[in-house]
């Protein structure tokens, strides 16, 4: 059981003079002697003072004992103290309560009265509990126990003015008493241990709750206790099951006293999904706190869904509230459990109702497709015209780049092709990151990134340009912020770059080709240029096989699985899941959490990019143009180019790529082999990788 935590919620303060005015609380009874009934007795008249002294008990014979008895005991059921019956307490204690005789008095009589002295104790003990809890700073459940308590204790004190009347008509003896009394004793004691336990431990909201039931259940024995005590739990919860029939249904917390086991955080709102990279909002806005109900607890997270579900639905101006039905109060508590079956048709219909809000209202499907056409390259034809005007900015490095011109460029890239039609094409944005692909993957949290053995190989380059810093963004508004958070765009983003990196060698090595293309009119076999076209061609077969595995074998596939899940969704929360996943899988599936292999692939690239670099100063050194005068006699132009194959350097330069690039290459294939066990996507790269290093 846990203690109950104090809220930081305000409540009103219990007036003094609630407290300094005992009479209207009834304890000046239990601080004053009474006076007795006896004189009033049927057939009984006598003075029992003698010059204003109490005599002992024992003065008096069994039969007036017995009457003086029965007056006392009568007191002591409503907490008064008798003339013989002494109410004595512990100062500090309030909750230590023990009634004493006179030992004067017969060991009979005396016997039976102290069999009545726990119902007196359970009365007091019960009575201090309704009085003390019934103040606000104790919570609505204490409130509405202490009620139920009260009603209790009026019933009780009703059949004591019974007996009392019994009494006076002389009809109630000391074993009579016992009889009539012997029923309650073990319901009242029940209860008092209750009250005590709860005094004890200070509990409020649902640890009241918790012990209640605790207590129901471990008196299965006894049928009526039992009862009682589950009576007692479905008055005291009544005011908690309000609290939850607000949550539930209008997604609303109505909770004065911190007693709900729901707690909001005012302090996140809707925007920072946007920003915050952990999506706090959605998972902290509304969280579950410490003591949550025991006959709540299986479903508490259903609860706690639903109620956000609503509360999505409110920020997005839709007012929606679960029909309302008389089978649908949640007050109606009882043993058949019908509470669980409404919380769960409002958690049907919440669900329901939001999906259908995102799905069709805000085209969650159009916004993601839209994603996959710009960040992972589907339509790529924008891209192309993009990289061509935006070629010299790209360049420079990362901290020199004018992030507006790029903007400007995209935004002419996107208008002058086929994604003008696109009416999202506007929510696309250009960023500029301030670090490497391997380096963003190594700091994000999360991420089951495989660790790396060496972090030298972490290190940043020296000359990064922003080829590999350029990157996507997309505005995403609320409520799809709730699917497509910061965290998956930071994903999305991840596999932009590595795709845009591949584009960007793919484009390089082509224009590469294309000047082998140019020279090949002239015969090249058995020169350095003809061995410069086969190492082109590699590359090119190597960079081409690696963009058709990850578009048409990794994002593709994955791609119509999430489409058709997304389909079959039944809530929000499985819409996120899916999507997660999908994300997840590709970046795994991309090599981008195999850092091992990432680094091999990014060298590969690396080579690649160089080499296309190089190639205009191989083929110009390779290939020397002699002056026309010096060749007049010749007929055909053909004849005037003279094959210079002495060159030494450049053949050099060629064979030294070849070798850097087949090593590499070479490399990889164990790499692709060993972790394709453990990855089975990667058997198709793996056997295309070492068919590449067979070419050659």
């Amino acid at each position: 059981m846990e203690k109950a935590t104090a809220t930081s919620t305000s409540c009103p303060s219990t007036p003094r003079w609630n407290i300094d005015r005992p009479f209207l609380t009834g304890r000046f009874h239990q601080e004053t002697k009474g006076t007795s009934r006896l004189a009033d007795t049927k057939g009984f008249s006598m003075d029992l003072s003698s010059h204003g002294l109490e005599r002992p008990i024992g003065y008096y014979n069994a039969a007036v004992q017995e009457l003086i008895v029965i007056d006392d005991l009568l007191s002591a059921m409503v907490g008064i103290e008798g003339r013989y019956i002494s109410i004595r307490r512990v100062r500090g204690k309030e909750d230590h309560i023990s009634f004493q005789v006179d030992a004067s008095m017969d060991l009979a009589i005396q016997e039976l009265a102290k069999r009545m002295f726990p119902l007196c104790e359970s009365y007091l003990l019960i009575d201090q509990f309704v009085e003390s809890r019934s103040q606000f700073k104790n919570g609505l459940v204490n409130h509405a126990f202490a009620a139920a308590l009260k009603a209790l204790l009026l019933d009780y004190q009703a059949m004591v003015a019974q007996l009392e009347h019994q009494f006076r008509l002389g009809r109630l003896s000391i074993q009579g008493l016992w009889f009539y009394c012997q029923p309650m004793m073990g319901s009242m004691q029940a209860l008092s241990i209750v009250t005590q336990k709860a005094s004890a431990n200070n509990f409020t909201g649902s640890s009241v709750l918790n012990l209640l039931q605790s207590q129901a259940k471990a008196m299965a024995g006894d049928n009526a206790v039992r009862s009682l005590l589950e009576k007692m739990t479905q008055c005291a919860s009544n005011a908690y099951l309000s609290i939850l029939e607000r949550w539930v249904y209008e997604g609303v917390i109505d909770d004065p006293y911190g007693e709900f086991f729901i707690a909001e955080n005012k302090s996140l709102q809707k925007e920072s999904l946007t920003q915050d990279y952990d999506a706090k909002y959605w998972r902290q806005r509304y969280s579950l706190k410490e003591g949550i109900p025991s006959f709540l607890a299986n479903i508490a997270g259903t609860i706690l869904t639903t109620g956000k579900y609503l509360n999505v639905m409110r920020e997005c101006g839709h007012n929606v509230q679960v029909p309302a039905s008389e089978n649908y109060k949640l007050t109606i508590f009882g043993s058949n459990h019908h509470y669980l079956e409404c919380i769960k048709a409002a958690y049907d219909f919440a669900s329901g109702e939001l999906l259908n809000l995102i799905k069709e209202k805000y085209d969650l499907m159009g916004k993601l497709r839209s994603i996959k056409h710009y960040l992972l390259l589907d339509q790529g034809d924008f891209l192309v015209h993009f990289m061509d005007i935006a070629r010299d900015e790209l360049t420079k490095k990362f901290d020199e780049i004018s992030v507006e011109k790029l903007q400007s460029l995209l935004d002419l890239a996107l208008r002058t092709t086929a994604a003008a039609v696109d009416p999202c094409h506007e929510d696309l944005t250009c960023c500029v990151e301030r670090s490497s692909l391997l380096k963003r993957l190594s700091t994000l949290k999360d991420l089951e990134v495989r660790t790396v053995s060496d972090g030298n190989d972490l290190a940043e380059p020296l000359n990064i340009t922003g080829l590999e810093t350029f990157s996507l963004s997309y505005k995403v508004e609320w409520p799809l912020s709730i699917v497509i958070s910061r965290k998956a765009l930071a994903k999305y983003q991840l596999i932009f770059r590595f795709l845009f990196r591949c584009k960007h060698v793919d484009r390089q090595l082509c224009g590469a080709w294309q000047v082998h293309q140019g020279v090949r009119a002239l015969n090249m076999r058995g020169t350095a240029i003809s061995r410069s076209s086969l190492i082109c061609r590699s590359m090119l077969k190597f960079i081409n096989s690696l963009l058709h595995y990850l578009t048409f074998e990794v994002l593709e596939p994955n791609w119509h699985v999430m489409h058709n899940r997304l389909q079959t969704a039944k809530s929000i929360d499985e819409v996120i899941q899916y999507h997660d996943l999908f994300l997840d899988k590709c970046l795994r599936e991309c090599l981008l959490l195999l850092p091992e292999l990432l680094k091999k692939v990014e060298r590969l690239q690396s080579l690649c990019l160089q080499y296309a670099a190089a190639t205009q100063w191989l083929i110009s050194s390779s290939i020397s143009i002699p002056k026309l005068e010096e060749h007049s006699k010749s007929s055909r132009p053909s004849r005037m180019l003279t094959m210079t194959t002495e060159n030494a350097s450049v053949t050099d330069s060629i064979l030294k790529f070849e070798r850097e690039f087949n090593a590499e290459l070479q490399s990889l294939g164990p790499i692709l082999s060993n972790s394709s066990q453990a990855e089975p996507y990667l058997t198709h790269l793996a056997q295309w990788i070492l068919g590449v290093g067979h070419d050659q």
